[in-house]
């Protein structure tokens, strides 16, 4: 009976998340406005009563998220045993924080200066990303890989869901392809950019430093990263993987199937939404599936 803990990405956000958390008590609150001190905004005044708009800033979004999920798995106290933890995308540094592989603060600069240079980097260039549905993985691969214009693979989020990332031009000539190839659906996501796409360099070079500056211990338990879908302890390599996870592909479907091959036995979603547990369930039907939740 292993449990694996999972921590959401940029798209969980609703406006009054984290709001209960807040109120939940003395430490939450202090957490919370612990980082309006380190973001230098009240980020809890946009999650809380802020509008849909203002909260899908990237540079929001992806503080808001991780905050929502690692104040919850520090208010789950004694009951957050992770046997082994992973996170789709930004959820990644949500996952090292609540392992203790980071610390709060380094956790949420990091996260905030990921969201800003990914910013910039959507603003180098237009670019975008689309869902694929009905297709196998490699059908999808070879596809892109026929396409003249940058467009690759980027979430292989479930079997049969992929979302592929590049240039506009490159991903509606991809999408075009693949709709003739067989596929479901092929549907343009509202994003601001091509992330995990080679059009995020610029935003892994301004990352790179920072991460290699920062202090990563052992986490607490292993932590499946996206880029190899592999249980990882040690910091050197967490680290080296984390500077690759902007521009590699989220190997979420893998992810899921080694950790169930690892004996996970459940899956607890540390957040806000249930995006994962659906991924999870389309992965494997009968594993146990929920969300981490706190009463004060």
């Amino acid at each position: 009976m292993k449990t694996a803990y999972v921590f959401p990405g940029q798209g969980a956000q609703f406006v009054g998340m984290g709001q209960d958390l807040y109120n939940l008590n003395d430490e939450t609150k202090a957490l919370f406005e612990q980082a309006n001190d380190i973001l230098g905004f009240r980020i809890t005044d946009i999650m809380f009563s802020g509008t849909d708009e203002e909260l899908k800033q990237t540079k929001v979004t992806q503080p808001a998220i991780f905050l929502h999920s690692v104040i919850l798995a520090k208010a789950l106290g004694d009951s957050f045993q992770p046997d082994m933890v992973a996170g789709h995308s930004l959820g990644e540094f949500s996952a090292l924080v609540a392992a203790g592989a980071l610390s709060f603060e380094n956790g949420l600069k990091l996260v905030a200066q990921r969201a800003n240079a990914m910013q910039k980097a959507c603003e180098l260039q237009p670019s975008t990303m689309a869902a694929i549905l009905g297709l196998e993985d490699v059908v999808v691969e070879d596809i892109c890989a026929q396409v003249d214009e940058v467009v690759v693979a980027a979430n292989y989020n479930c079997p049969g869901q992929l979302v592929i990332s590049g240039s506009i031009e490159g991903v509606d000539k991809a999408c075009a392809l693949l709709t003739e190839a067989g596929a479901k659906r092929a549907l343009k996501l509202n994003v601001g950019g091509a992330f995990h796409s080679p059009l995020m360099e610029s935003a892994k070079v301004e990352l790179q430093a920072a991460i290699e500056a920062v202090e990563v211990l052992s986490p607490s338990c292993p932590i499946y990263q996206n880029i190899d879908a592999k249980p990882q302890t040690d910091p050197v390599v967490i680290k080296q993987n984390l500077i690759a996870q902007l521009t590699g592909a989220v190997r979420w479907t893998q992810t899921v199937q080694n950790m169930l091959a690892d004996g996970a036995t459940a899956f607890v979603e540390v957040g806000p939404g249930n995006v994962l547990q659906g991924l999870v369930k389309k992965v494997d039907r009968q594993v146990q599936t929920s969300a981490a939740s706190v009463t004060g």
